[in-house]
């Protein structure tokens, strides 16, 4: 089974070498690696990697923390299979059919940012409604008016957030994941922006 592992690691040349080699020996194989963000000379990173039988994620996570400036920020099963599902897949998929556009993001969302769910909703006479929605999404939605991607404020189980989407808004949310950054937002607010010009080509 995949496991994905968040880590911030210092942004200098051979700290990946040195992750790799920690994984490497308490029993991982990395088969995949994005760059989620670069900050004040730290960069985090999504590691997507096999663990030989036998071995429990506590002892990469362990391989992983005692090196210097090296932090592991989250790790949990991966589902969606062999690889990190790149924006530029997302954006080809959209350019397929560009009247379905919008709704097919919603449906994208969960394997690009490695979330459980995403929801594009309205605000009707009643409340927020749900337009189209992935299976494990919530059916109501109680929030305020979203005018920028932005985290939205959850327990310790679930971690959200949402972003404008024309007259609607996109929400994501994973269960026991790390906080979204700020690079993911940006970059679902780049995504929602390139799906709104697709559907109206």
């Amino acid at each position: 089974m995949p496991y994905l592992m968040r880590v911030e690691l210092p942004d200098v040349p051979g700290s990946l070498g040195r992750i790799a080699t920690a994984i490497g020996e308490a029993g991982g194989d990395i088969d995949a690696i994005e760059i989620v963000e670069k900050r004040d000379g730290y960069a985090v990173d999504d590691v997507l990697l096999e663990i030989v039988p036998g071995t429990m994620p506590d002892s990469i996570v362990s391989a992983c923390s005692i090196l210097d400036g090296v932090s592991v920020l989250w790790i949990n099963r991966y589902a969606a299979g062999g690889n990190l599902f790149l924006d530029l897949e997302v954006v080809e998929s959209l350019t397929e059919d560009p009247a379905t556009a919008r709704d097919r993001l919603v449906d994208l969302l969960p394997i690009a940012f490695r979330v459980d769910w995403a929801a594009r909703i309205r605000r009707g006479v009643s409340g927020w409604e749900v337009v189209h929605a992935t299976d494990a999404a919530p059916t109501e939605f109680d929030t305020a008016d979203i005018t920028a991607p932005t985290r939205l404020p959850g327990d310790e189980i679930y971690v959200e957030c949402a972003a404008p989407f024309g007259d609607d808004a996109i929400l994501m949310g994973r269960r026991g994941g790390p906080e979204f950054l700020d690079s993911e937002l940006a970059r679902l607010e780049h995504l929602l922006g390139l799906a709104i010009t697709i559907s109206r080509t």
